[in-house]
């Protein structure tokens, strides 16, 4: 309960605190996923950070938070009665609509859920995942049909107009599911991140090797067209399907009229990995990236709307110069913070570590394995943390995995934040 009030004071005060022309801020991680509402007014938007953000575009001000996920929010999808969908690192896909909780867990895969599409009919919902599977999910509660057949990670999924399922994985290849029997599957020469389907039938799918592909629905290949030499991570097709928008981990967005299979326009953001985008209409897109922020561009002059640069808050380790241990944790301080009023990011604040047992931040959406654990943060134990990795000192964690391979850098860094944890 008190999480949940947390969090419908924190987007009292960004709504309070909000303007206009400025990106829309509140997410403590890199914005993994977005989904504009049919009208234009609203923006849903996942988060690295466990949480979901519904936002008001016109004026950035932030509606509701949710939290439900064990990790990652990394898909959202709208339905057309004004429902939303949040899917993420546990597996999981929640449906939600005016409560503070979902209303229902619609889908549960073994591994983390990439992404999400709804029907053209709006009663049935896809959800890819990193177990090997997409599935498709009646709204009424019928059974859920399986889809199998990727080798590895299936990293996107599609509903062409006509109801197939198209779906993309790391094994290269795109395919398109009838409603029974063997796929259409279209070898591609990389590993493919993200799909999307046109109006007329029309299949994008774009991935490592930083090339476009538009597909006809048959599978056979209308034009390719390379976009640049980083992965593209994302699609999106504006309302009319006249227009494509690629991202990439690069940071620049590029905009392709996709009649002529040609670039007309390239966003040039800060520099940072672009991890999600929507159409806003037909002359505006929506942004989400590794800065936090989800932003708006205005397509007829390829400029942001508001500012590109945002003031830089205070360098935390400003105060120890020359400290081996604060060097060390620059790595970290994505996720953590170290002070009283710092907070939680993706990760939890580290104040006070030190004699903390694991797992015991309040409003920190621990994940359920990682809440079984029983360890007390100690000089120990952070160095062992780091020694052997955090997937075999803490199962269930949501913690990217990482070493900190010499000794002495370990012990530089537990020495940092004892001090700086206080």
């Amino acid at each position: 309960m008190h999480s949940r009030l947390f969090a419908l004071a924190l987007a009292a005060l960004l709504a309070t605190t909000a303007r206009a022309d400025a990106p829309m801020r509140g997410h403590g991680g890199p914005v993994r996923a977005l989904a504009v509402t049919a009208d234009g007014q609203r923006a849903l938007s996942g988060s690295f950070d466990s949480s979901a953000m519904l936002w008001s575009i016109e004026d950035g001000a932030a509606l509701r938070v949710l939290r439900v996920h064990d990790g990652a929010v990394n898909a959202v999808a709208l339905l057309p009665d004004g429902g939303f969908l949040t899917a993420g690192e546990d597996g999981r896909v929640a449906l939600w609509r005016d409560g503070p909780e979902p209303e229902r867990i619609l889908a549960s895969h073994a591994g983390p859920v990439s992404g999400l599409a709804v029907a053209p009919d709006g009663r049935r919902i896809a959800s890819s995942s990193w177990d090997g599977t997409a599935r498709i999910t009646p709204l009424d509660g019928a059974p859920a049909l399986v889809r199998e057949g990727h080798r590895g990670n299936v990293n996107a999924v599609a509903f062409l107009p006509d109801g197939r399922l198209v779906t993309a994985g790391y094994d290269a290849t795109v395919r398109v599911w009838p409603e029974a029997g063997p796929p259409v599957t279209v070898q591609l020469d990389a590993p493919v991140n993200a799909v999307a389907a046109a109006p007329d039938g029309e299949i994008a799918a774009a991935g490592a090797d930083g090339s476009l592909h538009l597909l006809r629905p048959d599978g056979t290949t209308r034009a390719a067209l390379a976009l640049g030499p980083r992965p593209v991570v994302a699609l999106a097709l504006s309302p009319d399907g006249g227009r494509i928008a690629a991202a990439t981990v690069g940071g620049a967005v590029a905009v392709i009229d996709r009649a002529e299979a040609r670039v007309r326009l390239t966003l040039v953001g800060p520099g940072l990995p672009v991890w999600s985008l929507a159409f806003r209409g037909t002359d505006e897109l929506v942004t989400g990236g590794g800065d936090r922020l989800v932003r708006r561009w205005d397509l007829a002059t390829g400029e942001p709307i508001g500012p590109l640069a945002m003031t830089r808050p205070a360098d935390a380790l400003a105060a120890y110069p020359g400290d081996r241990g604060a060097e060390v944790f620059r790595a970290c301080e994505a996720c953590h913070t170290l002070t009283p009023d710092g907070g939680n990011r993706a990760g939890p604040t580290l104040h006070g570590v030190f004699g903390r047992r694991i797992a015991a931040v309040p409003d920190y959406p621990y994940s359920p394995a990682f809440r079984q654990l029983d360890i007390t943060w100690t000089a120990e134990t952070i160095a062992r943390l780091f020694e052997v990795g955090p997937a075999r000192f803490t199962p269930g964690t949501k913690m990217p995995e990482q070493t900190i391979n010499a000794a002495e850098d370990r012990a530089a860094l537990v020495r940092f934040l004892e001090t700086a944890t206080r």
